[in-house]
C-alpha cells in the first residue's frame, strides 16, 4: 500500500479480498489511501475501516443473495459504476459493451472459485459464457484458440474449469499475476498472441509441479497416516510450491473424502509454512481453522477452501488439535464418500436428443452438478486405455445388451490395474455428455465410479 501511495494512487480497489485485511486498512486510512473493498469472504472480528465496502452478506444489510463470487461482486460494482457515469439505469452503447465483455470475465471467475451456481452466479455465467463465445477479449481469443475452444458451437462451464481458468491461475500460482492480467486487458493483438501462448507453457510447468507434490503428498498419507480412521489429512513438506498446494488439495480432499490441509514449509526453516486447505461437502474448513487459531499466525477463506500461515514448530499441534475438531464435528460418520444417483438408465437410452434435454439443464457445476446416472451388467469391450498427460485419465470402451458406447474417467489412472484384471460385468456411475469432434456429435459416458456386479441372489 506505501508503495502504491508512492507511485501516485489515491484509491485501490479490492477483488475477492480485505475484508478480513484490518491492519492493511488502517495502514491505508493512515497514509491517506482510500480504499474500497469488495469481497465474499468470511469476515474478521470487526470490519475493516474503508471508504466502502461491498460485501453480499454486510450486516445490517439484505442483499437477497448472499452466494456471490468475489468476482460477482467486483462485477456489480463495475456495473453501478457504468449507470452513474450513464446517468442512467439503462447505460450507453460503449458501457454496454464493456459489460457485456466482462460478465464473460465474471463467469470464468464463478466458474474458477467453485462458488454455488445458483440463483446470480448461474445467471452470471450462463450469459458470461455466450459472451466468452461472441465477444471475447483479444487475450481470451488467444487461448481459446490455444486450447481449441473457439471450434466449440458453444462453451460450457468444463470448458472453463480445464482449460481457461487454469491458464489464467498458472500465473498466480507461480508468481507472474500481472502477465494473466495483462493479458486480459491488453488492446494488442500481438501482445495477447505472445501472452497467450507463454501462459499456454507455464500451465505445463504448473501441472508438472502439482503431479509432484501429489505424489509426495500420497505418499506422506500412506507412511505416515491411517487413511481408514484419521478424519483429516495435515501434510506438510519442504520444496512445495504454495501456488500448487491449493489444488493438490482438492484432489486429495475428493480423492480420501476428508478435509485436507497441505502446508509448503520455508526450505530452510526461517519462514513460515504457507497452508492451503480444501473441505468436503457439508463441513466448513474456516471455522474448524478458526477453532484451531492459535497454533497458527494468520488464516482466511471460507466453507470449502481457506488459507493460513504457520511456524514450522507449530504443525504438529495444529494437526491433533484440527483433526480434533473434526472428528468432533463429523462424529465418525462422513468419511466414507457417497455418489447420489438420479436415476438408472440403460446405455441405449442415452440419444444424442435425450442428452441434449439434458443439456437445458446447464450451466452445470458446483450446486447444479450434472445428473448422475447408473448402469448395471455393463462389460468392457476391452482393457481400459490410459490417456492424458502421465496416464492421469483412462478411456474405455463400454457394452451393454450389444450397446457399445465410450467412456472416460478423468483422473481415474489408479484404476487401471485393477480394471485390467476385471473378467465380468460392473456398475457404473457416470453422467452423459455431447462430444464433438471433427464435427460429429456422438454421447458419451463421463464414469464417476464403478463397482463388480455381485451375482444375484436366489
Amino acid at each position: 500500500l506505501r508503495t502504491l501511495k508512492q507511485r501516485g494512487a489515491s484509491m485501490v480497489i479490492t477483488v475477492d479480498c480485505g475484508i478480513a485485511s484490518l491492519t492493511e486498512a488502517d495502514t491505508a486510512k493512515q497514509i491517506g489511501l482510500e480504499l474500497i473493498i469488495t469481497d465474499h469472504h468470511q469476515f474478521a472480528e470487526r470490519l475493516p475501516d474503508a471508504a466502502a465496502i461491498v460485501h453480499p452478506r454486510l450486516p445490517g444489510h439484505s442483499y437477497p443473495f448472499d452466494g456471490l463470487a468475489g468476482v460477482g461482486v467486483a462485477f456489480k460494482l463495475a456495473w453501478a459504476i457504468c449507470q452513474r457515469a450513464s446517468q442512467a439505469k439503462k447505460v450507453s452503447d460503449r458501457m454496454r459493451n464493456f459489460l457485456m465483455q466482462a460478465i464473460g470475465l465474471a463467469a470464468i471467475g464463478t466458474v474458477a472459485d467453485v462458488v454455488p451456481l445458483l440463483d446470480e452466479n448461474r445467471i452470471i455465467v450462463r450469459h458470461g459464457l455466450i459472451a466468452l463465445k461472441e465477444r471475447p477479449s483479444l487475450g481470451v481469443a488467444q487461448l481459446m484458440r490455444l486450447t481449441k475452444l473457439s471450434d466449440k458451437p458453444q462453451l460450457e462451464c468444463d470448458d472453463i474449469g480445464f482449460f481457461l481458468a487454469p491458464r489464467l491461475n498458472a500465473a498466480g500460482r507461480l508468481g507472474q499475476a500481472q502477465l494473466a492480467v495483462e493479458l486480459l486487458t491488453t488492446q494488442n493483438a500481438e501482445r495477447a498472441s505472445a501472452l497467450a501462448e507463454y501462459l499456454h507453457e507455464l500451465n505445463g510447468s504448473r501441472d508438472t509441479l502439482e503431479r509432484s507434490i501429489n505424489l509426495a503428498a500420497n505418499k506422506q498419507i500412506q507412511q505416515q497416516f491411517d487413511i481408514e480412521n484419521d478424519p483429516a489429512f495435515v501434510l506438510a513438506g519442504r520444496g512445495w510450491h504454495p501456488g500448487v498446494i491449493g489444488i493438490v488439495a482438492g484432489r486429495l480432499a475428493e480423492k480420501y473424502h476428508r478435509p485436507v490441509i497441505i502446508i509448503a514449509q520455508d526450505d530452510v526453516g526461517v519462514k513460515p509454512g504457507v497452508g492451503s486447505g480444501r473441505s468436503i461437502p457439508g463441513f466448513d474448513l474456516h471455522a474448524a481453522i478458526s477453532a484451531c487459531s492459535e497454533h497458527v499466525i494468520s488464516f482466511g477463506g471460507h466453507k470449502a477452501a481457506a488459507g493460513l500461515k504457520i511456524e514450522d514448530s507449530q504443525v504438529d499441534a495444529f494437526r491433533e488439535s484440527f483433526c480434533e475438531y473434526v472428528t468432533a464435528e463429523l462424529a465418525g460418520g462422513e468419511s466414507q464418500a457417497e455418489i447420489w444417483i438420479d436415476t438408472e438408465v440403460p446405455l441405449s437410452s442415452l440419444t444424442t436428443g435425450v442428452v441434449q434435454q439434458i443439456e437445458r439443464l446447464a450451466p452445470f457445476g458446483q450446486g447444479n452438478a450434472r445428473p448422475m446416472l447408473c448402469a448395471t451388467e455393463v462389460t468392457l469391450a476391452e482393457p481400459p486405455k490410459k490417456i492424458g498427460t502421465s496416464g492421469r485419465h483412462l478411456s474405455f470402451r463400454l457394452v451393454q445388451h450389444g450397446v457399445s458406447m465410450r467412456g472416460v474417467a478423468f483422473g481415474g489412472g489408479d484404476w487401471h490395474e485393477e480394471l485390467c484384471a476385471i473378467d465380468g460385468p460392473l456398475n457404473i456411475a457416470f453422467r452423459p455428455v455431447i462430444n464433438t469432434f471433427g464435427g460429429r456429435r456422438t454421447v458419451e459416458v463421463h464414469i464417476a465410479d464403478w463397482q463388480i456386479m455381485k451375482p444375484a441372489v436366489t
